[in-house]
């Protein structure tokens, strides 16, 4: 069915796509990749994860501006081939778009339903806040969606993630640009290859 800006078509039974959580990268230096970031983009240190929080494998530097969350990703030993390989390919780049969602259930039901391609299925994760719930779906090339289904979580980001250790005061002192919050992601396609992936996201996601 043919939707517009009118006319959106029909709403899905249940579930909704909220908006976007949070976009994560997979970099070579998350740390220096987050401070580029925070120099020059107006964004400050906000969440850490790594070997200080008993994460060993992978640290993430989650960075901060209103309601737009980026996380940098590195990985802590060198047998990480995923993350190896998609660095060698790609270079520092998106590996994830998240969405917060609710109803994550109904989502991922109707995912498998039209044959989606699920990289990890429903399961939560939980500290003091509270629990968040999480799913992954495979989209186009390398790149994944994390479906985030918050709840009532109350901590500041994710579970596992403490405050940032880096002081932000800094990047205080810079102009802020004032970016508010994700309006749209872009994600380059092969030749003649959008109209397909644009009626992927109407099939298995309900767009």
């Amino acid at each position: 069915m043919q939707s517009s800006f009118t006319d959106k078509g029909p709403k899905p039974a249940a579930g909704k796509f909220v908006h976007f959580d949070h976009v994560r990268f997979w970099v070579g230096n998350a740390k220096q990749a987050a401070y580029w970031y925070c120099a020059n983009f107006g964004f400050e240190p906000f969440a850490y994860k790594g070997l200080e929080t008993g994460s060993r494998k992978v640290v993430s530097h989650v960075v901060k501006q209103n309601k737009i969350f980026f996380v940098f990703d590195s990985p802590l030993l060198p047998g990480n081939q995923e993350m190896g390989k998609h660095m060698v390919q790609h270079g520092d780049g998106v590996k994830d778009i998240a969405f917060e969602v609710e109803n994550l259930d109904a989502l991922v039901k109707k995912a498998k339903e039209k044959k989606a391609g699920i990289v990890k299925d429903i399961w939560e994760e939980e500290d003091e806040y509270g629990k968040i719930r999480f799913a992954v779906l495979q989209t186009y090339g390398d790149t994944v969606h994390t479906l985030v289904e918050r709840g009532d979580y109350r901590g500041p980001f994710l579970p596992g993630y403490k405050e940032h250790p880096h002081c932000p005061e800094l990047f205080q002192t810079l102009t802020p640009p004032n970016l508010r919050f994700v309006d749209h992601v872009v994600g380059n396609q092969p030749d003649l290859q959008m109209e397909n992936v644009a009626e992927w996201y109407e099939k298995m996601l309900t767009f």
